[in-house]
């Protein structure tokens, strides 16, 4: 391949975008980049040091001190936060309800977006998260939008956070979800949209590997050229 593939997944929470973009990372031998693992780490660290999220200054001087780093390990991707692996801490629920506040901030996702849109210019790639085929690679060659039944998103995320979270209800998740959608699309920093020329994915009803051959089917036109 002369040039290097981007593909963009974008979507709402809990529509199985990572485990899509892992996926077609492994069969296709191209680099995941996680970009929401990226916001999350950034809450962590906000959460960790009580930043103040109205306060520029102070936002801008944990941005300063905050480096990410991606390392693959048993076929995983797993991320770092100045060289700690963080990449369980940031599931959990703290993060998880404060991540659509941090992430609507404009000063993290210009420093976000750089540092993907650096991944993005000499590797092929794949990157899932809320902007990507909108504010970071607009004029990446595939673009996918995901999207599936809010209570079917609902019971995968809780089964997910449950082991971690014995306290947890379907309910609380549920709830949990419907505002950070809320927060998502309504942000003025890069609300969640979908690209004009964005692939729309529906998983409701489909297994993780439909959904697998159904981004490589429309990968694969790019392959070849």
């Amino acid at each position: 391949m002369s040039n290097n593939i981007v593909v963009a997944i974008d979507g709402y929470s809990s529509c199985g975008k990572s485990t899509l973009a892992k996926a077609l990372a492994k069969k296709l031998h191209f680099i995941y980049v996680d970009s929401g693992a990226m916001y999350r780490a950034v809450t962590l660290y906000f959460l960790r040091n009580k930043i103040d999220l109205h306060s520029h200054d102070a936002i801008m001087d944990a941005l300063k001190n905050i480096h990410l780093n991606f390392h693959s390990r048993d076929y995983q991707t797993h991320i770092t936060l100045n060289d700690e692996e963080v990449s369980d801490e940031i599931r959990l629920m703290p993060v998880s309800e404060n991540v659509s506040a941090v992430s609507a901030i404009r000063e993290v996702r210009h420093e976000m977006v750089r540092q993907q849109q650096r991944m993005g210019k000499s590797k092929n790639i794949v990157m899932d998260g809320r902007d990507i085929g909108t504010v970071v690679f607009p004029h990446a060659q595939v673009k996918l939008f995901m999207t599936a039944d809010p209570y079917v998103r609902a019971e995968r995320r809780y089964k997910e956070l449950s082991p971690n979270n014995p306290d947890i209800s379907l309910e609380d998740v549920f709830e949990n979800l419907a505002h950070r959608d809320y927060q998502d699309t309504t942000r003025e920093e890069s609300p969640l949209t979908r690209a004009e020329d964005a692939i729309i994915l529906d998983n409701t009803d489909l297994t993780p590997d439909e959904q697998l051959q159904f981004a490589i089917d429309k990968i694969t036109p790019f392959l070849k050229k």
